[in-house]
């Protein structure tokens, strides 16, 4: 699992977040993420994909099963938002998906 605790760190630093923040997206306390983290524990198969989802990637892809997907710095910036998404309310997003669409220029 040493590729796994790699590329959570990876991912983290990709999306510019703390892994005390990764843990909170994914629904886990700091000190179990931490345990991912350091390479201590190895994570269930529901928690690895709540982990995945939260930091808008594979299970094949932290588990060092896939490369790292090369992204444009437009594609890393959707996958922040994605990421940053998993904790936030309906309510929340709605405002937000109306901010980006007025951005663009196009209300759906």
């Amino acid at each position: 699992m040493e590729a796994f605790s790699k590329n959570l760190k990876i991912r983290a630093d990709e999306l510019g977040i703390s892994n005390a923040e990764a843990a909170r997206r994914s629904g886990l306390s700091e000190r179990r993420y931490a345990h991912y983290v350091s390479g201590d524990r190895e994570p269930d198969l529901a928690t690895l994909v709540r982990i995945s989802s939260a930091l808008a990637t594979t299970p094949n892809t932290l588990l060092g099963l896939e490369d790292m997907p090369k992204t444009t710095p437009q594609d890393l910036v959707i996958q922040r938002i994605h990421s940053a998404a998993m904790g936030v309310s309906a309510r929340a997003l709605e405002i937000v998906a109306v901010q980006v669409e007025a951005l663009s220029g196009k209300r759906m």
